[in-house]
């Protein structure tokens, strides 16, 4: 039974998070929003889900996950219940619980690299809130972007199992999460993430080692990785970096 993925089908979002953990299991999966409606896919498929009064436990909004029936909205959610089943967690509930705990943290830092330009509201446009969306990057690019790469540096320096990974010695959903955290800041802040980073070796590290997984670097190449863009969580809007 294939895992079937709904996010907006045009960016990468949060719904790439729960791509990348896909791909780099090589499941199998179908990203619904982006099929045609012909085959019963496309974004009114994903639509159902969210307005239609016979779904019991409807999701606030993409991504969510449909696997038989179940549906699991929200990307950490969604990461817990795949991990164990992809490969990509630990039997031990000890160390399933800390790969979770990781993922909330990057889910913190997404949030928070998403309010850079859009501080105010999600409903206004980037023109109407600039001024407070440069002094929201400063001390984002300043103190969060540094104080995130220091803590998970830290954890990779204290990993028992050694600093190729985050949790054991094995690939997790929280290493391709990290490593997408810092392709995102890369495309948004490449000024500002490039001077965090050269103190942060084994994060730098880990994204070029995820990088070059076979399956993530298969996707990386292919149509299916949608290019960064400025409708997603990571923009670059020059005036924000520095």
């Amino acid at each position: 039974m294939p895992y079937e993925l709904h996010y907006w089908p045009t960016i990468q979002g949060r719904g790439e998070f729960v791509r990348l953990a896909l791909e780099a299991a090589g499941a199998d999966y179908v990203d619904v929003a982006r099929g045609p409606e012909s085959r019963g896919q496309g974004v009114a498929a994903m639509r159902h889900y969210l307005d239609s009064p016979t779904v019991p436990h409807p999701p606030f909004a993409p991504p969510f996950l449909v696997h038989g029936k179940a549906v699991i909205g929200q990307t950490a959610a969604i990461l817990l219940y795949l991990g164990p089943r992809l490969g990509l967690a630990a039997k031990n509930e000890g160390q399933r619980l800390w790969t979770h705990q990781l993922q909330l943290t990057i889910a913190d830092a997404v949030m928070e690299a998403h309010d850079t330009h859009h501080p105010i509201a999600t409903g206004l446009y980037f023109e109407d809130q600039k001024n407070e969306a440069v002094r929201r990057a400063r001390a984002f690019r300043e103190q969060r972007i540094p104080k995130f790469f220091d803590w998970f540096e830290s954890v990779l320096a204290r990993n028992p199992r050694g600093s190729a990974c985050l949790v054991g010695a094995r690939l997790s959903y929280a290493d391709l999460s990290l490593f997408q955290l810092v392709a995102g800041l890369r495309y948004a802040f490449p000024l500002a993430t490039r001077r965090a980073l050269q103190k942060a070796p084994l994060v730098t590290g880990l994204h070029a080692r995820v990088a070059q997984h076979r399956h993530v670097a298969a996707y990386l190449a292919s149509a299916r990785r949608i290019p960064f863009n400025e409708e997603g969580i990571f923009r670059r809007y020059p005036e924000l970096d520095g």
